[in-house]
């Protein structure tokens, strides 16, 4: 009878000590960890959540950018930190889905090392071009690509981008050259540059080079037509029957951040991405 007394105590203890962790929490700056350089989507996500994750919990929020290695080098640094929740992973599926199908060994382990908080939301990519590249349409730079295989290239910063290129790739039947970089916004510097052809990437990369009359953009990869971009038709549309190919934004904290702190980053997180909208 004792013994269980005092377990029921301890439990009933350990329950107030966690509820009291969650209430006090943040106790200190909050690092938002991504794995994209600055400028890129994720970057901007997470930017525009720290913002609101500083109003709503009164402490505030730095960006550490830790592009390369396809996300290798965000996605230790967060699994290795402290598990108290002042350190968060806000990544894409490149870290957490993609590369596991793309390398041989990981670093880290997409499961075991973290503890997931939330999604944060889901994209679709645009196929983009110089503004005065020879081919206007997908169709167009498919007939280029056949004439002269290996000889265009594309660039990717990110998995879902390198993905993206590789699946055209076999579903139409063309062969590419593929230029790799840390993230989006180097690639397209290279593609204004002209030192590549072609890339497929996020909206937010892609868009205001676009709206600028630099780029061409040719056909988004995802099923329908985007919102952002009515005007431009699906890769599927475009005569690749079957294209799709999207990604997805969420955050993580390292494995062992106790569930009270885990709940509350998940209001943080949620009500900041309300507010972002």
């Amino acid at each position: 009878m004792i013994r269980r007394r005092t377990l029921a105590l301890a439990a009933t203890l350990a329950l107030a000590g966690t509820a009291a962790l969650a209430q006090g929490f943040p106790t200190k700056p909050i690092t938002f960890v991504v794995p994209f350089a600055a400028g890129s989507a994720t970057d901007q996500l997470a930017r525009a959540l720290g913002a609101e994750v500083t109003a709503h919990a009164k402490q505030s929020v730095v960006v550490d950018n830790k592009a390369g290695a396809s996300g290798f080098i965000a996605a230790q640094q967060v699994a290795r930190a402290p598990a108290d929740g002042h350190t968060v992973l806000i990544t894409t599926n490149t870290t957490h889905a993609a590369n596991e199908h793309l390398y041989k060994k990981l670093p880290y382990d997409p499961v075991k090392d973290f503890a997931p908080l939330t999604l944060l939301g889901k994209g679709g990519q645009i196929m983009v071009v110089r503004a005065d590249h020879g081919a206007k349409t997908v169709g167009e730079f498919i007939a280029l690509a056949k004439k002269e295989p290996g000889k265009l290239s594309f660039g990717s910063g990110s998995s879902s981008s390198r993905i993206a290129g590789e699946l055209l790739q076999q579903m139409a039947d063309i062969k590419l050259l593929h230029a790799p970089y840390k993230s989006n916004p180097s690639a397209l510097t290279d593609l204004l540059g002209g030192q590549i052809d072609m890339m497929i990437t996020d909206m937010s990369t892609g868009l205001p080079q676009i709206k600028g009359g630099k780029l061409r953009a040719l056909g988004v990869s995802s099923a329908k037509r985007s919102p952002l971009a009515p005007d431009v038709p699906t890769i599927a549309e475009a005569g690749v029957k079957g294209y799709e190919m999207g990604y997805w934004f969420a955050a993580y904290a390292p494995a062992g951040t106790p569930p009270a702190v885990v709940k509350r980053l998940n209001e943080l997180l949620a009500a900041a991405a309300r507010s972002a909208a």
